[in-house]
């Protein structure tokens, strides 16, 4: 053994930071460590000294997780669980590692990785921080179990290397903007002081440490925030010798806020230069790592970043890494014994397909086998709709009736642009199918790139989850159109079949509500009405346009419970009808319903009765027959 050893050689043999070593030094906690030309020597038996820092000191101050053994006790579920080490020693964890390794096999300098909410793209975000970053725990103890560990030596030797720059922006959802601001400089200031270790480093200057005090103890300007990236990552990189690495989680989340808000133009300046400084042309970036839901490039966010590899749901590379594959989900069955349960499973949360992989919806699963094997739809109202929502405000007569035909079970083939922007919604309502696809809410059945970057997709509803979803969120624009208390009084009445008060109350809601100009033809009517039998899903399974008996039916409300009645509804529309006229035209849609035999499929499903409406309107005059 050598009779001494420099600190770098200690902070090898220790794992522990040579600025740690300085400390230790400084403080005689290393017996026989002595000073020679503003250098520590330190004897070669010296023994690591235990770390009896205050936990306000330590500068990563990571919670301590332990494997749990739990024997034949099956591991709990990871409800909401995004903590990497927290996720994978104390819940059933789905191995994700062999992301790693494919990110090390490519080595982009910086990646966008762009998936629906509640996929895992935090939790994927916060393994590679305890991956990669140098600290003073050996956090190996995390991943030798897991695949990443099987590929060999190349790639754990990147384990724990890197000092890294870790922020989530999912929580930035204000009001205005000096709210948004407010809450991203708590968020960078947080990160900052998670590196406190700088401010006695004998590698940072005396400017650089003020920048530091002031960026903690909130005294420093717009500017100074906004090129916080760049500054960490200059002084991480002095001080360790190495640049570090740079994960941004939820980019996009002030951004979609700020344009919902009005704030967009100042939250896109910010973050333009926030970003620029971190990721664009920055000497002191290892690598760098974005997550959110939308690629929002046009935008200028990331304005000549020519470094940057976009992975979207239409890439095929680290598609099966964000959400569960089949064979994941088998082996969950498997091992909650419910393999029986895979079909009923598939049908709810299946159908996604990223790049080549059919995907499930993560966050659906673990909900069904908490939920003792109930289906339900879970991923409902897990994040805000304001987006799609407007552009559903905007959309026109044709958009409106292809939407409407996916409930129908049916497909399309539309343009789709990964990298739509906020501000094309109201000057392009067809961008709602890029908007629904990289939401989660419709799925790429086959894709094309006959346009350069952009793509043409066949595109349809994934799953049973997403056909409730749809009708209770998407379609719930008309909840802007319809008050709550008229919906129900509609629903009242056609339940009950009390003829004049229905007739009533559709005029009334028309007269009120409606321009005499959107009461344009029979396809408006049928959505309306639609739209108001779809707030009474959670009874009836509503079906529109579908084939039974000698034809197809608009609308038919199969029960759940079959002691509830059946429900078929025929709609038909003229133009400028007269009383009587309008009494036909219910009379004939009433007869269509008979004479084709549009009870055939609920007369097979055991309901027995079933209430039949003939509903005729023009423009804002009603009338309904029924029977």
């Amino acid at each position: 053994m050598a009779k001494y050893m420099t600190t770098k050689e200690a902070s090898g043999k220790w794992n522990i930071s040579e600025r740690r070593i300085n400390v230790l030094c400084k403080e005689g906690r290393i017996p026989g460590a002595y000073k020679e030309n503003n250098r520590w020597i330190i004897p070669g038996n010296a023994v690591k000294p235990a770390d009896k820092r205050l936990k306000a000191e330590v500068r990563i101050p990571y919670p301590l997780y332990k494997r749990v053994n739990t024997g034949s006790k099956k591991l709990p579920l990871p409800i909401g669980i995004s903590d990497y080490r927290k996720a994978s020693s104390e819940y059933y964890y789905v191995d994700k590692t062999l992301l790693i390794r494919d990110f090390i096999d490519e080595r982009p300098q910086v990646s966008l990785f762009t998936r629906p909410r509640r996929f895992g793209k935090t939790l994927n975000m916060d393994m590679l921080r305890v991956f990669f970053e140098k600290t003073e725990e050996d956090t190996s103890v995390f991943f030798k179990d897991k695949k990443i560990w099987a590929c060999g030596r190349e790639y754990q030797e990147y384990q724990g290397k890197y000092p890294v720059i870790y922020v989530t922006f999912k929580d930035v959802k204000c009001e205005d903007w000096e709210s948004a601001y407010d809450l991203i400089y708590k968020i960078i200031r947080n990160e900052i002081e998670r590196h406190s270790e700088l401010l006695t480093s004998d590698r940072i200057s005396i400017y650089e440490k003020k920048y530091l005090t002031s960026m903690m103890d909130g005294t420093a300007n717009e500017n100074d925030v906004a090129f916080a990236f760049l500054n960490l990552s200059r002084m991480l990189h002095a001080h360790y010798n190495v640049a570090p690495i740079i994960i941004i989680d939820e980019y996009d989340t002030p951004i979609q806020q700020g344009y919902m808000r009005g704030h967009y133009e100042k939250i896109i300046d910010f973050m333009r230069a926030l970003f620029s400084g971190g990721l664009k042309d920055n000497p002191h970036l290892s690598y760098g790592f974005l997550t959110g839901i939308l690629r929002v490039a046009k935008e200028s966010i990331f304005s000549g970043l020519n470094n940057l590899k976009i992975n979207s749901i239409l890439d095929n590379r680290y598609s099966e890494y964000f959400g569960f594959t089949t064979e994941e989900v088998m082996e969950m069955a498997e091992y909650y014994g419910t393999p029986e349960k895979f079909n009923e499973i598939s049908e709810w949360y299946d159908g996604y397909c990223f790049g080549r992989t059919e995907i499930f919806n993560p966050w659906s699963v673990i909900g069904y086998f908490n939920n003792e094997c109930v289906p339900k739809a879970f991923w409902q109202s897990t994040g805000s709709n304001d987006i799609i929502s407007e552009v559903l405000g905007n959309a026109d007569m044709e958009t409106y009736e292809r939407l409407e035909s996916l409930m129908r079970g049916e497909s399309f083939v539309t343009h789709i642009d990964t990298g739509v922007i906020y501000p094309q919604i109201q000057n392009n309502p067809s961008s709602i199918y890029s908007f629904l696809l990289v939401t989660g809410y419709l799925k790429a059945i086959t894709s094309e790139h006959p346009f350069g970057g952009d793509y043409m997709c066949e595109v349809a509803l994934p799953n049973k989850e997403i056909s409730y979803v749809y009708s209770k969120e998407i379609l719930s624009k008309l909840e802007n159109v319809i008050a709550p208390s008229a919906a129900i009084a509609i629903q009242e009445a056609m339940y009950t079949m009390d003829i004049p008060v229905l007739q009533k109350r559709l005029e009334n809601f028309l007269r009120q509500t409606i321009s005499y100009h959107d009461a344009a033809n029979e396809t408006f009517y049928h959505g309306l009405i639609l739209g108001l039998c779809a707030m009474l899903h959670n009874r009836y399974h509503i079906t529109s346009n579908r084939e039974a008996g000698d034809g197809r039916f608009d609308i038919q409300m199969l029960p759940v419970d079959r002691k509830l009645p059946g429900i078929l509804i025929e709609v038909k529309a003229g133009k400028n009808c007269s009383e009587e006229q309008l009494e036909k035209l219910a009379d004939a849609a009433l007869k269509q319903i008979n004479e084709r035999r549009y009870n055939s499929e609920m007369a097979s499903h055991g309901v027995d009765k079933i209430l039949r409406y003939g509903i005729a309107f023009s423009g804002k005059d009603t009338c309904v027959k029924a029977e």
